[in-house]
């Protein structure tokens, strides 16, 4: 590292969050993750850093030497940045022997805990669908850098007791976060970079999506035969197969008439009847920077010269190229990619999955409108896309958005849900959803693998759940008597799990951390929670084992929810399931599960109400506020929201369940170290019945409401 003189301009954002920018303040205007807003911004408490508040910036031979302590004063982040010889940066900051690094997103999926990693910051295809520069560590701090850039994080790989980041060129700004708690520090993060969204209630259903070739009497049949075998679904999706032309990158695309006949007085009102939501696939190749520069509020650069056969010089161009391809030969600049999006959501649409497509290829050759190429835009490029499909639905409809894309950068997760690419639904990309949920982003799937009773039992067990029939023939009832009657058992145990899943993702929205949740989020300090990636947290009460017989079992008692069996931890144990299972699913110790009716979709009338599924110790207490609003509406910002405060205890040999009066109870099921001599029910008593098994199982209350 050569240094150069650089001024640096340290800022406290608010009392864990700080801002280090190097460069001239004229400079920040290329950190597009600013100049669009996809940085929070308006910070009320902004104030110089102070190390008596945190943070110490200081000149050195080196370099500038950063000093990050935590609110009590002791240090907790140290190194040197440099600006390099060749107009790059270089950041150093010394690591702890015994701390893990989390975070950067969806790539190197073969592990957790960063440490030992080097991770190459540019979305391409499968090897790093949606990196994130953003790191955590199990000491308290986190590191966001502000780019869009291509960059480099080595951490600990080149030196054991090194982090170092390098930026070959641009401005460079750090965010810094610290936190007493992993979950503390996701919380910051989210605080600059965006909370994620809360989508509609139904998209916590299934979602089939048909083969490409699929004509509208195989949709038809297919939604309909959901219905008829009693398998919940509430989403049927398209896949390109549904364009005129195929892979139609336009904003002239069309129905395929031939498969789809008037599709809006024909299929999707039969869909709709049926309770379906209807999916359509896209790609896009559009300059989206236009109306990024719009909303921008600053004046849009004038369109920069092109000659005929204009390549970027900084970038190696990728010789498989034939010709210049330009945005220029789809995009509209005064037209907003979503207009002509429009003209869908009007006959019925109701959400579009933005399929990896373009936005994973290397566009050296090419100049957007607002100046930039596409070292600075291909990053960016998929998060543009993501707000601006967000944005367009929001304001087309008034209904909330629900985004689907594989592809995405620092942010997205404020804007849309993703899939784990075109990987199937094994192990490794249950790596991708873990990464994800350790960078902030929530709202993950896959796209299942309903061939075994693992992958079932996997993607139903995920914050999405998706059936992808793209160029197959996945419908449960082609997959033979034994898988179907399982992908039935999983489908309605899912529907039955909408409130509870509902419930956590507006907590996602209001906190920032993710509902599904890596053991090493919840329990930091087990040595063997840090680097456990067959299993996760599916909220708080729930603790799912995917693709793992071996099972670590944190602090506490998990009560097998297949069995009734209960397990004491710290530890590990061995997993097994029942035949029509494809994998182990705990009840936390003092805990209180609300399964909801058996319905077809997300929102159909039902007249049976809530049951109570609890986890007690002897003297336990359980709690939870099931939320509900109108599940599309944006209502819920302006308080439109019930919070139903549910709570089980168990005390001096009474079972006590206490639920709103308004809210139907039609029965609990509790796991209690000890006999209850009575159960009470809003203070009612109630008849019950206790069992006892000789295996060593609790015992077992069941009450079921008389009708």
């Amino acid at each position: 590292m050569v240094p150069k003189a650089t001024s640096v301009q340290a800022v406290r954002l608010a009392e864990d969050i700080f801002r280090v920018s190097f460069g001239a303040e004229a400079e920040r205007e290329d950190l597009l993750l600013s100049r669009y807003g996809f940085v929070h911004e308006e910070w009320p408490e902004r104030r110089t850093a102070s190390e008596a508040e945190g943070l110490a910036a200081s000149g050195t031979p080196e370099g500038t030497r950063l000093r990050l302590a935590r609110r009590d004063g002791k240090p907790l982040l140290e190194g040197i940045v440099a600006r390099a010889a060749d107009g790059g940066w270089e950041a150093l900051f010394d690591l702890d022997a015994t701390e893990s690094l989390y975070g950067l997103g969806d790539l190197l999926r073969g592990t957790l805990d960063r440490r030992g990693c080097r991770a190459d910051m540019w979305v391409r295809n499968v090897v790093s669908y949606l990196p994130v520069p953003f790191l955590m560590s199990s000491r308290g701090y986190g590191i966001f850098l502000n780019t869009t850039l291509r960059h480099y994080w080595d951490v600990g790989a080149g030196r054991p007791d090194r982090l170092r980041v390098v930026l070959p060129g641009g401005p460079l700004e750090f965010f810094l976060f610290r936190g007493e708690s992993l979950k503390e520090v996701l919380a910051a993060y989210t605080r600059v970079t965006g909370r994620p969204c809360l989508p509609p209630k139904w998209s916590f259903g299934l979602w089939y999506l048909c083969h490409s070739d699929a004509d509208q009497f195989e949709v038809i049949h297919t939604a309909r035969s959901f219905r008829d075998r009693g398998v919940p679904c509430d989403v049927i999706g398209l896949e390109p197969g549904w364009m005129e032309t195929l892979y139609d990158y336009s904003v002239e695309k069309q129905w395929d008439a031939k498969r789809f006949y008037r599709p809006r007085t024909g299929m999707v009102p039969a869909l709709k009847r049926m309770g379906f939501k209807l999916e359509l696939w896209l790609c896009n190749d559009y300059d989206l920077s236009h109306e990024e520069e719009r909303r921008s509020g600053r004046p849009r650069p004038a369109q920069p010269s092109r000659p005929e056969g204009f390549v970027n010089e900084d970038v190696e161009r990728d010789p498989r190229l034939a010709k210049v391809v330009r945005f220029d030969a789809v995009t509209r600049p005064e037209e907003p990619w979503f207009e002509h999006l429009k003209k869908f959501v009007d006959d019925g649409a109701d959400l579009f999955k933005q399929d990896a497509a373009n936005q994973v290829r290397e566009h050296p050759d090419r100049l957007c409108g607002n100046g930039r190429t596409d070292r600075e835009m291909h990053n960016l490029y998929p998060l543009m896309y993501s707000r601006q499909m967000y944005e367009g639905f929001r304001a087309h409809t008034g209904r909330r958005p629900c985004g689907f894309t594989a592809s995405g950068w620092a942010g997205v997760q404020r804007y849309t849900g993703s899939w784990a690419g075109d990987t199937g639904g094994g192990p490794a990309t249950l790596s991708a959803c873990l990464n994800l949920a350790l960078s902030g982003h929530t709202l993950t799937t896959c796209d299942m693998d309903v061939t075994t009773k693992e992958g079932i039992h996997y993607g139903f067990l995920l914050p999405w759940a998706t059936v992808n029939s793209f160029a197959y023939f996945r419908q449960p009832w082609l997959l033979g008597a034994e898988l179907e009657e399982v992908f039935r058992d999983y489908a309605r145990l899912r529907i039955r799990l909408t409130p509870y899943l509902y419930t956590h993702a507006r907590a996602a929205h209001v906190t920032g951390v993710p509902f599904l949740m890596p053991l090493a989020l919840e329990y930091p300090n087990d040595p063997a929670c840090r680097s456990a990636r067959g299993q996760y947290l599916l909220g708080r009460e729930l603790m799912v084992a995917a693709f793992a017989r071996r099972v670590v079992l944190p602090a506490g008692r998990w009560c097998d929810l297949w069995s009734g069996q209960v397990f004491n931890g710290p530890g590990e144990v061995e997993c097994a399931w029942p035949s029509n299972r494809g994998g182990g699913l705990f009840l936390r110790e003092n805990s209180l599960l609300p399964w909801g009716p058996c319905v077809n979709y997300v929102g159909e009338p039902s007249a049976e109400g809530y049951t109570l599924e609890t986890h007690l110790r002897k003297d336990g207490v359980a709690e939870f506020d099931l939320y509900e609003d109108d599940g599309v509406s944006f209502a819920y910002e302006q308080g439109a929201y019930t919070l139903h405060k549910l709570r089980a205890e168990m005390s001096e040999g009474v079972l006590r369940i206490q639920a709103p009066a308004g809210l139907l109870i039609e029965g609990v099921t509790a796991h209690v170290e000890a006999y209850p001599e009575r159960m009470e029910v809003n203070g009612e008593r109630v008849p019950f019945e206790w069992i006892n098994a000789a295996d060593g199982r609790e015992a077992k209350a069941v009450y079921l409401r008389r009708r």
